[in-house]
């Protein structure tokens, strides 16, 4: 059964999120940082009356921290009943791929990069990191540090 995904960059990196999860595509906005949050977590925007908590994607997935510049693109997703924020450097195309075009993230070692995953898929000869949106939504991974 095939999926569509929206692929987008994060450093030199192509990563993919399903569609279905992605409320919105936003311009960057500066965010109000908390006090006593995960490295990962920025801070917070209000969407419309909503506090959404941001994460920095590139941070969280051990690549160092994102210097935020107005070319940054925030996207919002809805992972169960939670909308979350994670920024991005460009968002790109919509794939569609089939399962059988996701393959499996190849045993390196225990970290969260890989965790988060779901597969690598090949599109036009480039190499995307599917994210793992249930990895990605249980509960300590997006508001707890990086492993």
């Amino acid at each position: 059964m095939s999926r569509q995904f929206i692929t987008f960059e994060v450093g030199e990196r192509r990563l993919a999120i399903e569609i279905m999860a992605i409320r919105e595509i936003r311009a960057w906005s500066p965010v109000t940082a908390l006090p006593s949050v995960p490295s990962h977590i920025v801070g917070v925007v209000n969407l419309r009356g909503v506090v959404l908590p941001v994460t920095d994607l590139r941070q969280l997935l051990g690549w160092g921290a994102t210097d935020t510049t107005s070319r940054h693109v925030i996207i919002v997703i809805q992972i169960g009943g939670q909308l979350r924020g994670i920024i991005v450097d460009a968002v790109h195309d919509i794939a569609t791929l089939g399962s059988e075009h996701i393959q499996p993230v190849p045993e390196i070692g225990e970290n969260t990069a890989s965790r988060l995953l779901e597969g690598i898929a090949t599109v036009d000869g480039t190499l995307i990191m599917v994210l793992d949106l249930v990895q990605l939504g249980e509960p300590g991974d997006m508001m707890a540090e990086a492993a």
